[in-house]
């Protein structure tokens, strides 16, 4: 288990436990169960507290969790049949944007998402998470062919952010962000969207122009990362938990604004002490937006999606 900085009287407590039963396992006469319980019960009572009211700076800690289940894992999880479409028919596949044909409780969906990597190779392989331009141009390519075959389409986000480099200008970052939000707002089918770690910037936006957007709870949102945010207004990075604050990000905070549909319960502690609930309750979400849209035409959805981001400022500025 990863702990966060300011998991670390949890971490100690947790420590002292297991370092007690590694000692009973070791020398079969000793009993310490008593006292391993013990510390067991005051490691749920901090963990209950850290967790009754965190602040937005540590829900982005949170969120950023090298732990929590990343979109491989919930396509692993939730879809059947899965195949994989490759490469956006112009210059490369980008491999921090996954996306394919699938099933979802039995119905062909088209399921696209941001995959970070879980370990060192991985996350340099998928880039963090950060989509260059040919991932954007690939979505475009699948939700067109959602739109073709009148399948719904499901994203899953999680990014700091497109990827800022100089060769992904060179290659239109922008546009390709702009196509990928337009084509968002033009197809005629069911489009959902479910933040399920961080959702940075345009590069959140272009996949999450949604019919309806969803987020779990430790999850974050926003145009700027906090760091980001601090380092134009401040011009120090280090005022990150002012900027978190500013910023309006959390879950609790977009629902209110009108930005998002729905929070998604996580387990005490974040998704990544319970990923399989977690998991189990983003499931419970797709399928209960996807029914909320069963049976509309095309052009109310369409018009659904266009209203509902028209409308978006008005009540956010009333907020």
């Amino acid at each position: 288990m990863n702990y966060l900085e300011f998991e670390k009287p949890l971490a100690e407590i947790e420590g002292k436990a297991e370092e007690l039963r590694a000692l009973a396992r070791k020398n079969e006469e000793m009993n310490v169960e008593k006292e391993a319980a013990a510390l067991d019960k005051k490691a749920a009572d901090i963990l209950k507290d850290l967790y009754k009211n965190l602040d937005p700076w540590r829900k982005c800690q949170v969120a950023r969790h090298p732990d929590r289940p990343h979109c491989k894992d919930y396509i692993e999880a939730l879809f059947t049949e899965f195949t994989t479409l490759a490469g956006d028919r112009n210059f490369a596949d980008d491999h921090a944007v996954m996306g394919g044909l699938a099933r979802f409780n039995d119905q062909a969906v088209v399921v696209i998402g941001h995959e970070k990597g879980h370990d060192t190779k991985t996350r340099i392989e998928r880039n963090f998470g950060m989509a260059r331009p040919e991932g954007y141009r690939k979505a475009i390519r699948l939700m067109d062919l959602a739109h073709r075959f009148g399948l719904p389409v499901i994203t899953l986000v999680d990014t700091p952010g497109a990827y800022p480099g100089k060769g992904a200008e060179e290659r239109g970052q922008s546009e390709a962000i702009a196509r990928a939000t337009q084509k968002c707002l033009e197809i005629g089918v069911p489009l959902i969207s479910v933040v399920i770690g961080e959702g940075g910037s345009g590069g959140a936006v272009a996949f999450a122009t949604a019919n309806r957007v969803a987020m779990l709870e430790h999850s974050i949102y926003s145009v700027i990362s906090p760091e980001g945010c601090a380092s134009i207004l401040w011009k120090d990075a280090e005022k990150m938990r002012e900027a978190a604050e500013a910023l309006r990000l959390t879950a609790q905070d977009l629902l209110k604004l009108g930005v998002i549909d729905r929070i998604i319960p996580e387990p005490l502690g974040g998704a990544q002490r319970g990923k399989k609930e977690t998991i189990q309750a983003v499931e419970k979400a797709i399928a209960a937006m996807l029914k909320e849209l069963s049976g509309k035409k095309p052009a109310e959805l369409i018009k659904d999606r266009r209203q509902k981001f028209l409308e978006m400022g008005a009540r956010s500025l009333a907020a």
